[in-house]
């Protein structure tokens, strides 16, 4: 069975005012989803399912769908904020989407295998997605075992500026301990360092896997996500900005000692715009991958 990518793209609207302006990157205008596609396709997905809001659903369809759908089976799905479990109604000040576990849950009716998540907008690469693919196969029969790429945190700085990042701990045997948010990471005195809210710096190794926010799963993940999110709700009655983010859930899971998860190193390098001045870079590192011959020119022909 061919495992299925979840693009998490609910928030495309917001962040770029209109589809209109996604941005270009490819010598041939493609977006990074482009490639998150392409390199998805030769790995070995058999279906593509996209999560986006309603209000902007027809430009969605003409303008990203129409463009993969004689490649690869797509379906599109839908993150409100009133899809709320029963008993709980939306409140009026809440504006804040309920966040990407939320949006992984929009998937269930949808998808029966294995599945992939990952963020609209970052750039993966091709052995990553190649590396998801083959454990994914390997999970078909399984439940409560799950994945995570876990990038190296050098190939994932930006030039421009502090990210922010899920530092992972794993164990000997590569599995998920703990994910903790930096929230400011840069190369500083020719060492990677982060800085604690007491403005404290604390060297990280090259090598520190972290989280790009992509995942595999299998669809017993749903189930354990519902039941979490009532607990969730219940918590944050008052708080209109708590958001359900994967992480979240995953730590629940193993701390509950209820799944495990399983951190794949991929020597790929992770590539988005975080600043508006890491745009010439991101163009030239895949103006850089097409002149080796990655990818054709035009992408989709």
């Amino acid at each position: 069975m061919k495992p299925t990518l979840y693009v998490l793209a609910a928030g495309m609207g917001s962040r770029y005012g209109s589809l209109k302006q996604m941005d270009g990157l490819g010598p041939n205008g493609e977006t990074i989803m482009d490639y998150s596609i392409y390199d998805a396709l030769r790995a070995g997905f058999g279906k593509v399912v996209f999560v986006i809001r309603k209000s902007f659903d027809k430009e969605f369809r003409e303008k990203i769908v129409s463009k993969y759908e004689n490649h690869i089976p797509v379906e599109v799905v839908y993150q409100e904020l009133d899809n709320l479990p029963e008993g709980f109604e939306l409140h009026p000040d809440r504006q804040k989407p309920w966040g990407t576990n939320h949006a992984v849950m929009m998937a269930k009716d949808v998808i029966n295998e294995p599945f992939a998540v990952i963020n609209a907008d970052d750039f993966y690469g091709r052995e990553s997605y190649t590396i998801l693919a083959d454990q994914l196969k390997k999970m078909s029969d399984t439940e409560n075992h799950y994945c995570m790429v876990g990038y190296r945190l050098s190939n994932t700085l930006s030039e421009s500026g502090a990210v922010a990042r899920g530092v992972c701990e794993t164990d000997a045997n590569d599995f998920l301990k703990s994910i903790v948010e930096r929230t400011h990471i840069e190369r500083k005195d020719g060492a990677i360092q982060y800085k604690d809210a007491e403005d404290y710096w604390y060297k990280l190794e090259e090598n520190t896997p972290v989280s790009m926010n992509m995942w595999g799963f299998t669809p017993d993940y749903f189930e354990h996500s519902e039941k979490y999110f009532v607990k969730f709700l219940e918590a944050n009655v008052g708080n209109h900005k708590a958001e359900y983010f994967i992480p979240l859930m995953v730590d629940h899971l193993i701390t509950t000692k209820t799944a495990d998860v399983k951190v794949l190193d991929t020597p790929s390098k992770w590539f988005g715009v975080t600043y508006a001045e890491d745009r010439p870079s991101v163009v030239d590192k895949i103006q850089k991958l097409v002149d080796k011959g990655e990818y054709p020119t035009p992408l989709w022909k």
